[in-house]
């Protein structure tokens, strides 16, 4: 067995994998190898010639005030074929995908586990709960529809290095992953399947950002709204945006400022100064896992 960098030769191999592992469909496969595939992004494991494992991985900054800023390896679509699984061929995988950040120097490597049972496969290779958020389901009433939208509350579509201009400013207090221009044309291309897209709202309150995706033709998904507590309060307030939107029902994530945080995604230090110096009690905002 062997892992390495992926090959474009590779390519019909990761994207079949790509679709047994998670059942995504060919547009949304495509907006990846179109938009942000290269092949030092995707490691693969191999085994007699043929490709058993792959992850991708977005190069991102943690970015923890006060304390500095750390490159940090987001692990994205790791899939073993599901003859192969059962071997620990994830878990090789893995320690191979830490051996070649190290050589980047990359100190950080994060992930979101596409089930919540992953959560303690990840655990046991490394891996620790860190980042949260709040998620919130609405669903328009037929009998009571929601409130007409006011005029002063509409969506501008952003440009992806807009939208994450803004989006650093907005978290600029809390600990957070922080997604280069092209990971946000990424996500950009996965709202955009379904009629979605990165949209800025402007309140009496300050500005806030949706990333939206439509996970059915009913079901509206914010991946997060990002907003001061007054702005946010007003972007919800009494359905409104879920009348906005044209909903039947919405779930909303965000940052966690008050009410249950949501287990989301793991972290795990390469180096030990990284490691001493976290404090494993705090949390971080992960936010977009074009999930």
């Amino acid at each position: 067995m062997d892992t390495r960098l992926s090959f474009p030769a590779d390519i019909p191999a990761l994207r079949a994998l790509w679709s047994l592992a998670f059942g995504d469909d060919g547009a949304y496969v495509d907006n990846f190898f179109h938009t942000y595939y290269r092949p030092d992004r995707v490691l693969v494991l191999e085994e007699e010639g043929q490709v058993r494992s792959m992850t991708a991985w977005f190069d991102t900054v943690f970015v923890v005030p006060g304390r500095g800023k750390f490159r940090a390896a987001y692990l994205y679509a790791v899939a073993t074929h599901p003859d192969c699984r059962g071997k620990g061929l994830a878990a090789r995988l893995l320690k191979g995908a830490d051996e070649y950040f190290r050589t980047l120097s990359i100190p950080a490597v994060t992930t979101v586990p596409a089930e919540p049972s992953l959560h303690s496969f990840f655990g046991a290779n490394g891996f620790r709960e860190c980042f949260v958020h709040q998620s919130q389901v609405s669903q328009l009433n037929a009998e009571r529809p929601g409130s007409p939208v006011p005029p002063s509350l509409s969506l501008e579509a952003l440009s992806p290095a807009s939208y994450g201009a803004l989006r650093e400013e907005l978290l600029e207090d809390i600990p957070h992953i922080f997604y280069p221009e092209d990971a946000l044309t990424y996500q950009a291309g996965c709202c955009a399947l379904g009629g979605g897209g990165l949209y800025r709202a402007d309140t009496p309150y300050g500005p806030a950002l949706l990333c939206v995706e439509w996970a059915s033709q009913e079901k509206a998904v914010v991946k997060e709204l990002l907003a001061g507590p007054q702005a946010a309060g007003f972007v919800r307030e009494e359905g409104r945006l879920l009348s906005l939107l044209g909903a039947s029902i919405l779930e909303v994530r965000s940052p966690v400022r008050e009410g249950f945080p949501v287990p989301f995604g793991m972290l795990k230090w390469l180096d030990s100064e990284g490691a001493e110096g976290w404090d494993w009690s705090s949390t971080g905002y992960l936010g977009l896992a074009f999930d």
